[in-house]
């Protein structure tokens, strides 16, 4: 049984949620290794077959520390097989829902110069409820620029969750 290693880095869960998805859907077949980039002591790659990374997208950027992770390590990284996806609201819109188009994604790869063989893009959730009143009125501001939900009771989960299944199942190529 191969060994697959996946590291997240969540905001408020989603992008965690996602990458539990891929863990049910890959753990029949390999030995599930999931943290969070937060956490203190982070496994390192070596030891595994496979790694994915999910990173979420907060005002426009990904967290420091997947880009940290991914120069740390890109030369370990370069000879394993490896997976990345990005999830974000953006990707709710067909034009930006594809790795090659969606400009969160392509900016990673290319701060850090990586092309991993596997790459994917998940829109992800509004849900204002769940936010800190900062966070609630900046994102309901976005949502208003880009045509989304502004209700302050929205909750919606703009993931296609059998597309998450497709790419666990491309994982399973790699």
């Amino acid at each position: 049984m191969g060994k697959i290693l996946i590291l997240y880095s969540s905001v408020d869960g989603h992008t965690h949620a996602i990458c539990l998805r891929l863990a049910e859907q890959l753990k029949t077949d390999y030995a599930i290794a999931l943290h969070s980039f937060d956490d203190a002591d982070l496994p390192s790659p070596q030891q595994f077959d496979k790694i994915i990374l999910g990173a979420s997208i907060r005002y426009g950027k990904h967290r420091p520390n997947v880009e940290s992770y991914i120069r740390q390590y890109k030369t370990l990284l370069d000879d394993k097989a490896c997976a990345v996806f990005s999830v974000n609201l953006v990707a709710r819109k067909a034009e930006k829902n594809n790795p090659e188009s969606n400009p969160y994604l392509q900016k990673l790869l290319a701060q850090c110069d990586w092309q991993p063989q596997l790459k994917g893009v998940f829109a992800g959730k509004v849900d204002y409820q769940k936010y800190r009143f900062f966070d609630r009125q900046m994102i309901r501001a976005i949502m208003w620029m880009t045509k989304g939900p502004t209700a302050l009771d929205s909750s919606i989960d703009y993931t296609d969750w059998p597309s998450v299944d497709a790419f666990a199942q491309r994982i399973h190529q790699l």
